[in-house]
């Protein structure tokens, strides 16, 4: 499925918990210049007000009619019905707000609502790391194909979505992949995202930073600290990362256990991959016990690295063999080796989120 030269129009709109930020996609690419208003999340009448007016805005620098609307809004949400419920940052929504209808009813047009892990993921499986994937295993001469992926963004939280053949997994209650709710592999009592964010990383710095910084650091601050590029505490900037790695690492490891598929991270910390990926992926090939004190593979699959080209190698190759029907001269392709691969956002995060937006719309479309 591919929509990049699709003549289509559709509306889209990034709702961040400061500014809206409004544009119109055509053949997976932004064709407008984007709109970037308020988004008063204060007053739910200026919020809604802003969000018509941004949308008219951009509508009035496009030459043909858009299709559709569709973006990203937090939750929770009854996304399938556009019916937004209590959130966070953006507390004059209570109660329940009809966005997608009122949109609807305004516009005239179809409107699609999702979270922005889902849309991440969506992207990264129509035009990013998937796709990618199946390429690389065709031109290896390799049979296996991937059909799903689960993507995950590690910012301001720990947020997940799930595609399964190409469908976008939302579950009965719009509530499906959330993993940063999964329990937090390093301390019991609480959530993962407390382990798995932009917060978490600076938390597990300062605990630990010899020097006492009067100022909080931000996680690029702290980055630049194992680059060499900023003064600063080496070893608390290195288990800080470390520290995501074993929380990550110990959420996926739950979570591929049930979707076996790829993995694709995006979210600003990703850039930090190189220096959390070694303990994720030590979670992920890590072991396990049983109440004997026996230990087992913590996963069915092994993980590779997608980002280490000799890792890339081995999950292209497997263990691809021929073997023989019984009772018959005719020989098949066999390869034992269950693996899924872990790599990160091919398209950028928020460009992922705005290519599968404009991909669901569509397929939605088509399917109607």
């Amino acid at each position: 499925m591919s929509y990049r030269n699709d003549s289509r129009i559709v509306l889209s709109l990034d709702a961040g918990g400061t500014n809206f930020v409004f544009s119109a996609i055509k053949g997976m690419q932004s064709i407008v210049e984007p709109v970037t208003l308020p988004s008063n999340g204060n007053n739910l009448d200026k919020c809604l007000h802003t969000i018509l007016y941004g949308f008219k805005t951009v509508i009035s620098k496009l030459n043909d009619k858009p299709v559709a609307i569709s973006f990203a809004f937090p939750g929770p949400a009854d996304y399938p019905n556009g019916i937004i419920g209590d959130l966070g940052n953006l507390p004059s929504f209570r109660g329940g707000v009809a966005l997608g209808p009122m949109l609807q009813e305004q516009f005239n047009l179809p409107v699609f609502i999702n979270n922005d892990g889902d849309l991440f993921a969506y992207g990264e499986a129509i035009a990013g790391l998937l796709p990618e994937i199946n390429e690389m295993l065709k031109k290896a001469g390799n049979p296996k194909r991937y059909r799903n992926i689960f993507g995950v963004t590690l910012g301001t939280g720990f947020g997940g979505g799930l595609v399964v053949n190409n469908q976008l997994y939302i579950g009965d209650n719009s509530a499906g992949a959330e993993i940063w709710l999964m329990r937090n592999g390093i301390d019991v009592y609480c959530f993962a995202e407390e382990g798995a964010s932009i917060r978490a990383v600076q938390g597990v710095y300062h605990s630990n930073s010899r020097n006492k910084e009067t100022e909080t650091l931000s996680p690029k601050e702290i980055f630049d600290i194992l680059e060499g590029k900023k003064e600063g505490d080496m070893v608390a900037a290195r288990l800080a990362f470390q520290t995501l790695g074993v929380v990550v690492g110990d959420a996926l490891a739950n979570a591929v256990t049930l979707t076996d598929s790829l993995v694709v991270i995006g979210g600003g910390l990703a850039n930090s991959y190189k220096y959390f990926a070694p303990s994720m992926f030590y979670q992920l090939n890590g072991k396990i016990q049983n109440l004997n004190g026996g230990e087992v593979d913590r996963l069915e699959l092994k993980a590779f690295n997608l980002e280490d080209v000799q890792q890339r190698e081995l999950f292209t190759k497997g263990e691809l063999r021929k073997i023989k029907v019984p009772f018959s001269s005719r020989e098949v392709d066999y390869d034992p080796l269950k693996r899924f691969g872990v790599g990160l956002s091919r398209l950028g995060t928020s460009h992922a989120v705005a290519v599968g937006a404009y991909a669901f719309a569509l397929k939605k479309l088509d399917e109607n």
